[in-house]
């Protein structure tokens, strides 16, 4: 443990706990979170899916959930909404929809302390957690505070995406949480059509980061209409075609997070 750093206690009946990262946003973290938390469940592990952006939470729509959660007077807790046989919890469940969060750093703290610790995780093999971009608050309070299996970056092939990916790698090496392997997202570009493949961003440049940093490369997402619609409707495309060589692209990276897991 780094000197000066609080003791970091598990979350109560979760095995491991992984974070999916990226430096930059819009490089498709929380879609790459959602179809890997469904592909490590079809894989045979109990699964729950965390929304760690206070700000502007995706869950809501990408896992077809609405909220309010409800709650268990017992346990002094909430209950995660299930889908696609996934636990999920996100902010986006305790606002309106379309409702801003203008608050200060101490309140986010707050707010993401009650999503860990006041919501009943329990019986999760893994819980996935989809983080927001950058290197602030939000993500030093939960490397701070759980002790996590690792990390998993997305990035684009792109210059600009790829150097705040490196500021996400450091910040996880200085907090000393593992890193998992870097995703390649929207890795090119197929035409429905013709079948040519276009490499709208760059080509292979996260693959290229991977081996200068020492880290492992999990794969190639491209991009494609059915994973993005997917997204945008509530229907992962693990769900909706699991055979696909699209939802394959994530069976295949859920594989290799699990022996990585020691599962």
């Amino acid at each position: 443990m780094m000197r000066g750093l609080p003791e970091k206690k598990p979350i109560a009946g979760v095995r491991h706990t992984i974070a999916v990262a990226s430096g930059k946003g819009g490089v498709g973290k929380s879609t790459m979170a959602v179809n890997l938390a469904i592909a490590l469940s079809l894989l045979g592990k109990r699964v729950g899916l965390l929304d760690a952006d206070i700000y502007g939470p995706s869950l809501p729509t990408m896992m077809n959930l609405r909220g309010p959660p409800e709650a268990d007077f017992d346990k002094k807790m909430l209950r995660p909404l299930v889908n696609y046989g996934i636990s999920c919890m996100s902010m986006g469940f305790l606002l309106d929809e379309g409702s801003a969060v203008v608050w200060r750093g101490l309140m986010i703290m707050k707010a993401l302390e009650q999503l860990i610790r006041q919501v009943d995780w329990s019986g999760n093999d893994i819980l996935v957690i989809d983080m927001p971009p950058g290197t602030g608050d939000t993500q030093l309070t939960i490397t701070q505070q759980i002790p996590l299996a690792g990390a998993v970056i997305v990035s684009t092939p792109q210059d600009i995406a790829l150097l705040d990916a490196k500021k996400g790698i450091d910040m996880f090496n200085k907090v000393q949480v593992p890193i998992l392997g870097l995703i390649q997202n929207m890795s090119m570009f197929e035409c429905p059509n013709c079948h040519h493949q276009t490499h709208i961003f760059g080509e292979g440049g996260v693959k290229d980061t991977a081996v200068r940093l020492g880290v492992p490369f999990l794969g190639d997402v491209p991009l494609h209409r059915e994973i993005m619609e997917g997204a945008d409707k509530g229907r992962p495309v693990t769900v909706t075609d699991p055979h696909s060589k699209y939802a394959q692209t994530f069976m295949d990276i859920g594989k290799v997070l699990l022996e990585r897991l020691d599962y």
